[in-house]
């Protein structure tokens, strides 16, 4: 059984920092590269952040971009997202994905295993 488990969402003020983390269990990890969606109310999930197997290649979308730093520990089986600057339109649930398809994937349907995700609220 396939299981992704995020962590480290919380309540942040507008400018500040957090850090999430998916552990990884029930698949070889390193076989698969990992993303991060987010979902705000009433949108569409959408993409964040995709890196590869290796580490080596790593993909942004233009709304995180030079803010948020996508990171992963195959030996941990771990992915990351350092998030910086934070704003309050990065309120959203934030979900980790695994997927092992090769083509760098920005879509839902690129993704076979997705985490229950983690609420990142900034506000002051």
């Amino acid at each position: 059984q396939v299981l992704l488990v995020e962590t480290g969402g919380g309540l942040v003020q507008p400018g500040g920092s957090l850090r999430l983390s998916c552990a990884a269990s029930g698949l070889t990890f390193s076989y698969y590269a990992m993303a991060w969606f987010r979902q705000a109310p009433g949108k569409e999930r959408e993409f964040v952040a995709r890196i590869s197997r290796s580490g080596s290649s790593i993909y942004y979308a233009d709304s995180v971009k030079g803010r948020f730093t996508i990171s992963r520990d195959n030996a941990k089986n771990t992915v990351y997202l350092q998030m910086n600057s934070l704003k309050p339109e990065d309120t959203a649930v934030y979900y980790c994905a695994a997927s092992s398809v090769m083509a760098p994937q920005t879509t839902r349907g690129g993704y076979a295993y997705w985490g229950q995700g983690t609420q990142v609220t900034v506000s002051s």
